[in-house]
């Protein structure tokens, strides 16, 4: 719930603050605080977004998503990144273009503009510091990088009024965005992970399987699989061959599985003489085949 209201109150806080920065970019003629407000409103929409979709993804699992809604949030995280990527490419365009024909800029203005700026998004990102959500913490980066791109543009502003080199303002645009390109590229790619059923990184599976393995009864484990909805809830499925009565196995087994962070595991046990049905079963089942005895 402290989530969502936090998402909200960024979002409210970002909105009016982005049009707030438009205006003050065309009024100071700076491509910097334009450069801020494209990507203060890509924030806002996708705070917008993750919003909606934070609430949706704390729904309980149903037989339409019988996984429950959760990666709903991952996917206001894909939204979210796209949206800064688009962002951030036209504003590198945009500095180019104006490193070619700078225009007069009212430093003044631009001062008192990155002052307010850099104090609101201060607050917002204090507001979303401690969600653990892979969403929030998308929204707590931008905030923070928000904090940041302020900051640089007083700098800026300042250096600017003393020397009047207008070429930093189209510079800083360019750095801020930048630094947004490389961000939402990692954003990206650990948001294509989890869309990939690919291993969460603090995993492997090879230490499972040996931690399994040591337990009593246990002869093998394999077929493991382990994958994560959204980077903090973690699912695992298997095949063990065991021995004794398994209630007390399967127990033991979830353990071990919570102990590397998966809380939901569907296990099957087999017995040892038991023919596992899939081909690409770990054991060698081809003891039979040497029983050819040839009768004349």
């Amino acid at each position: 719930m402290k989530t969502e209201k936090n998402i909200l109150i960024a979002f409210i806080l970002n909105l009016s603050f982005s049009i707030f920065e438009i205006i003050g970019g065309f009024f100071t003629g700076s491509v910097a605080i334009i450069s801020d407000a494209v990507h203060d409103l890509g924030d806002a929409a996708s705070i917008g977004i993750s919003y909606f979709l934070e609430k949706k993804s704390k729904k309980q699992p149903d037989n339409t998503y019988t996984y429950g809604y959760t990666r709903y949030s991952v996917l206001g995280s894909v939204i979210t990144t796209v949206i800064l990527l688009v962002g951030s490419i036209l504003v590198i365009i945009n500095s180019i273009k104006r490193l070619f024909n700078p225009i007069p800029i009212n430093y003044n203005g631009m001062i008192i503009f990155a002052v307010v700026g850099a104090s609101i998004n201060f607050v917002a990102a204090y507001f979303t510091k401690d969600g653990d959500s892979l969403n929030q913490k998308a929204v707590n980066l931008h905030m923070l990088e928000d904090v940041l791109g302020w900051i640089v543009v007083l700098i800026g502003a300042i250096v600017m009024r003393f020397t009047d080199i207008s070429v930093i303002d189209s510079l800083m645009s360019m750095g801020v965005a930048i630094f947004i390109l490389i961000n939402a590229t990692k954003n990206l790619k650990e948001v294509l992970d989890l869309f990939l059923e690919k291993t969460p990184n603090n995993i492997s599976i090879d230490e499972i399987k040996n931690h399994i393995c040591q337990i009593d009864g246990v002869t093998d484990a394999h077929h493991i699989h382990v994958w994560s909805m959204d980077g903090h809830n973690n699912y695992a499925t298997m095949h063990i061959v065991a021995d004794e009565n398994s209630h007390n196995i399967k127990d033991k087994i979830r353990e071990e599985l919570k102990e590397h962070g998966i809380g939901h595991a569907t296990l099957e046990i087999e017995s040892k003489d038991e023919h596992c049905q899939e081909e690409h079963c770990h054991i060698e089942h081809n003891h039979s085949s040497a029983h050819h005895h040839h009768h004349h």
